[in-house]
């Protein structure tokens, strides 16, 4: 049974944040949507991008906010990062097939996803970033079965 959990997690620099990161690269599994939410320079690119390092990508790790989505082969997993800020109108997202990313073998990340929420039909966990000092603040939500599993696995991993 889904309980909504919710995490609040200081954030207080950037390494803070990339060790976060490194520790969800180790709860993720296949089949996963994460939806990163906050203001532009709240961190959504830095933390998927440090998530990504962890899961053992080593090449360049470009942002998609032109590309609108990259595509990375990590371990055993297929993992997709978007980047909806330049969407004006969710029509735009059938253009690049968005429905056909989300595939049971594969984990989308997903950065601005009031831009499509009428596509998103499942969500596992909502991330939203806010500045807070020279940190961030990072409120987590289960929104699902998986994303409740995940972040249990998140709580035994700080």
């Amino acid at each position: 049974m889904i309980k909504n959990l919710h995490e609040r997690i200081d954030l207080p620099d950037e390494a803070d944040s990339e060790k976060l990161a490194a520790q969800l690269a180790d709860c993720v599994s296949a089949g996963l949507v994460l939806t990163f939410s906050g203001e532009i320079g709240s961190g959504k690119t830095t933390f998927i991008r440090a998530m990504l390092r962890a899961l053992g990508v080593s090449g360049a790790i470009k942002s998609p906010t032109f590309s609108l989505v990259e595509s990375y082969q990590c371990q055993q997993l297929q993992i997709h990062h978007f980047d909806l800020y330049r969407i004006q109108d969710e029509d735009e997202l059938e253009y690049i097939g968005f429905r056909d990313y989300f595939v049971s073998e594969a984990v989308s990340c997903i950065e601005w996803p009031e831009r499509a929420k009428n596509c998103l039909t499942k969500v596992d966990l909502r991330f939203t970033l806010s500045v807070k000092g020279r940190g961030r603040l990072l409120n987590i939500d289960a929104l699902s079965n998986a994303g409740e599993k995940i972040l249990t696995c998140l709580a035994g991993n700080q």
